[in-house]
């Protein structure tokens, strides 16, 4: 039995439920601990971002001026330029991890990931849009229309396979994300092959980054993520019953269709707006979901609790990281999550084939 993906159903779809078999897992209260364990991390991480970069600033300064606002050089820095910054980078990482979660549990796909619904594609094609046509250059533009942009992909991937039977649903799903995306992608290449312009501004967004978004990105993005959080908390339960498989989801009295449509829209409001401010950040969603649940078991309610800070965790830990790895400058967030991210979903891919046989 595979212990990582929970085995598959009936229709052969791997699942992410549980598992009848496996190893003892953590017990209640061991994960209560290790979950504030985890927000202790978070609140640590936050502190030592404030005071990381071009210049170092103290942490019983950057705990002072958090504080009292001195006007000092140092609390210009901190408040104004890395406070927005770092709020960023847990909004933006605890969304991209929880829509990982639900998009394999959704799909009951364990090496799915958000972007696999057009989110990025979507996105990328409408702030190239927004540049060519509108001619809009500022991140507090174009935000919306990146927003915009990975919703209406996302919903195009949803209609195209709302009609698929349950044995080729996930299939019609993959399969229609990579064509679209392939058909944004193509476009957005168009668009910026033709106009010098609008591919300078667009290849500073495209990396991911966190670098100078302002508290406007912040701001917009907050109450979408919210939403989108407080759907995907809500459907732990019937998640866990969907990963058994749509029969038997069904038996148990779940509305299937119902559950898989909320999930989709938990997703595109995560996705979208953590593409919108932040631009395409991959892996997050990959990695954070694998890593709890080998550390967790496949229970949602828990696997969807811890990925709030596990994903804080890691797109704070990256974005430290590209601040001291190649001082004065620094290398973009969506790069060196590519850099932790790679390797692991190798690693993944290696192990869940050692595991099957």
């Amino acid at each position: 039995m595979d212990h990582i993906s929970g085995g598959t159903d009936r229709t052969g779809a791997p699942r992410t439920g549980p598992a009848p078999t496996g190893a003892p897992r953590p017990k209640a209260g061991r994960r209560l601990v290790a979950l504030v364990g985890c927000l202790g991390l978070v609140v640590l991480l936050l502190l030592v971002s404030l005071g990381v970069g071009a210049r170092g600033v103290p942490l019983d300064t950057v705990w002072r001026v958090l504080l009292h606002d001195d006007g000092s050089p140092d609390a210009i820095i901190v408040r104004q330029l890395r406070l927005p910054r770092t709020a960023l980078a847990v909004t933006v990482g605890a969304a991209l991890a929880l829509a990982g979660v639900v998009m394999q549990a959704v799909t009951r796909n364990p090496l799915a990931e958000p972007g696999i619904v057009g989110v990025n594609s979507g996105a990328s094609f409408a702030v190239v849009t927004a540049i060519a046509a509108f001619h809009v250059t500022s991140v507090s533009g174009y935000i919306w229309f990146a927003f915009a942009g990975a919703v209406l992909a996302a919903l195009l991937v949803y209609a195209l396979t709302s009609g698929a039977t349950r044995s080729n649903h996930h299939t019609r799903l993959v399969l229609a994300g990579a064509a679209l995306s392939a058909s944004l992608g193509a476009g957005t290449g168009i668009l910026t092959m033709f106009d010098s312009s609008a591919f300078d501004s667009y290849r500073f967004w495209v990396v991911g980054s966190l670098e100078n978004r302002g508290t406007e990105a912040l701001a917009a993005a907050v109450p979408f993520v919210l939403v989108g959080t407080v759907v995907a908390l809500v459907l732990g339960p019937s998640l866990n019953a969907l990963a058994l498989g749509d029969e038997a989801g069904a038996a148990l009295g779940l509305r299937v269709p119902w559950v898989r449509a909320a999930g989709f829209a938990s997703i595109m409001l995560l996705c979208g707006a953590a593409t919108a401010a932040a631009g395409p950040i991959g892996f997050v969603g990959l990695v954070v979901p694998h890593v709890l649940r080998l550390l967790l078991g496949p229970d949602l309610r828990w696997l969807l609790a811890f990925a709030l800070p596990g994903g804080a965790i890691l797109l704070l830990v990256s974005d430290i990281a590209g601040r001291v790895i190649a001082p004065p400058g620094e290398i973009e967030v969506g790069v060196v999550t590519a850099f932790i991210g790679a390797p692991a979903l190798l690693w993944l891919v290696v192990r869940r084939r050692e595991v099957a046989t």
